[in-house]
């Protein structure tokens, strides 16, 4: 109760216009000691004193540039400077007319901004059943974190709680186990520090996500924001993005990682452009075209109808917006009464994956999943192809997971074979002439077709019923 109050006070007077008193010079919470800046960038440093006052900044890798500026009416100053390739450490001083900050130990490397909810918010002490012997020893001075406290406001807030944190085996236990192993496979194969950013809230539908920029300009989004349903997390639009987001707009990154949407199966065929929406927003709002990377939602049977198979075609179609990859990780689920599973290792690495091979230029890497493309019918047969690097594989005797219909829209489980093209027969006794095909289209389907590097066949339907 102590610690929620005292952050409801921070958040008052350290809000949307962070004026400060004469002599006091404040940074925002994100530019403290153990933080890592994205490398070789002009990134952004800035904070608060009085309007009176010239800030000068110099940091130890140029110590004979002195970058000046003088502060707005609202107190506000903002600088930009130019990170070397080098890690560091580092320190970085604001020296004011009657007062100096000093940051410690800082670090330049990869920063990412890791957010969704309770499947991003799964810490690594709930259990990871994936993790083998990762964290035995995970004490590594070259990966840290910052998480902001859970927060919501009207307006945007000039800063948000929070400190950055060095990996260690008893700080790691608090934070996203997705986001860790993420951050570790990226420094592993990068050498390069990472700074991870968690900011995430369990419970939460994308509206609250969103900037009120992405509304303003599109009356159809903000009506499907006003229609969410009540729940314990924050609902309206943009009250967490204004709390927990915005705040870290002006912070240099590399990209995003994103692992939402189980509270939005409510109106899944509305998530697309919601997603969307959101997506573009932070963009802007970062002024960064930034590579954003989610995870495909898992199965599960708690779900209404075929409300989860829809979502994850929304999510699907937002790999049409540039510079977005996604993961799949039906294969990894263990007990589809688990709305969250303890498999989070694979879950951090596939996504991590993706921007070694396209930001990074990891050649040797294949971070796709084998999806469908193409269907042709033939009497009572459906002939599916399907993209993917080399022959698929099978894991079990038979191949689940298909079903046909006909005209009627009757949909029943297919007997599938594999012809030495790579295609697939699928055909049921019960329809005569096939007119559409499902691939784990239902709320808990798990995959069991694979390609060579392992990664599960997308889900996927023909029809549009």
């Amino acid at each position: 109760m102590r610690k929620a109050l005292l952050c409801s006070i921070y958040l008052l007077v350290y809000g949307m216009t962070p004026a400060v008193a004469q002599g006091d010079l404040r940074l925002p919470a994100i530019l403290g000691d153990h933080a890592v800046l994205q490398r070789s960038s002009d990134v952004k440093l800035w904070g608060w004193c009085p309007s009176v006052w010239t800030m000068k900044v110099v940091c130890s890798w140029a110590p004979a540039d002195t970058v000046t500026a003088t502060p707005g009416r609202n107190n506000a100053w903002t600088v930009v400077v130019r990170t070397p390739a080098k890690r560091g450490p580092y320190t970085i001083r604001f020296i004011g007319d009657k007062e100096t900050r000093e940051i410690h130990d800082i670090l330049v490397g990869e920063v990412w901004l890791c957010s969704g909810q309770s499947n991003m918010e799964y810490n690594v002490k709930w259990g990871v059943s994936d993790a083998g012997d990762a964290l035995e020893s995970p004490d590594n001075q070259d990966i840290r974190w910052f998480q902001p406290v859970h927060a919501s406001a009207d307006y945007p807030l000039g800063d948000v709680p929070g400190e950055w944190k060095l990996c260690t085996a008893a700080e790691v236990k608090d934070f996203s186990a997705v986001a860790y192993f993420f951050g570790r496979r990226l420094q592993a194969q990068l050498q390069t520090p990472v700074g991870l950013i968690g900011s995430y809230w369990g419970g939460t539908s994308v509206q609250p996500w969103t900037p009120k920029e992405v509304y303003e300009k599109d009356t159809a989004l903000a009506s499907l924001a006003r229609r969410i349903q009540p729940s314990w997390a924050p609902v309206a639009g943009s009250v967490i993005y204004n709390a927990m987001i915005y705040p870290l707009t002006r912070y240099c990154l590399a990209g995003v990682i994103w692992y939402q949407g189980e509270s939005n199966n409510g109106e899944p065929e509305d998530y697309g452009r919601l997603f969307a929406g959101m997506i573009r927003g932070w963009r802007a709002a970062f002024q960064q075209d930034l590579p954003f990377y989610y995870v495909q939602i898992a199965p599960w049977s708690g779900y209404p109808g075929i409300n989860g198979a829809l979502l994850r075609e929304q999510q699907a179609g937002a790999l049409s917006l540039p510079k977005t990859g996604m993961a799949a990780i039906g294969d990894l689920i263990e007990d589809v009464k688990e709305l969250h599973p303890s498999a989070k290792r694979q879950v951090g690495e596939r996504l991590a994956n993706l921007p070694l091979k396209e930001r990074y230029g990891m050649s040797g890497l294949q971070p796709y999943f084998p999806k469908f493309s193409g269907l042709r019918l033939r009497g009572m047969e459906a002939i599916v192809t399907l993209s993917s690097l080399g022959r698929l594989n099978n894991r079990e005797k038979d191949i689940r997971g298909f079903e046909v219909a006909g005209a009627d829209r009757m949909f029943y489980p297919a007997v599938v074979r594999m012809e030495k093209d790579g295609s697939f027969i699928v055909r049921s006794p019960r329809v005569q002439q096939p007119a559409a095909v499902r691939y784990c289209f239902t709320n808990d389907g798990r995959p069991g077709l694979y390609d060579i590097n392992g990664l599960p066949v997308l889900p996927f339907r023909t029809d549009k019923w």
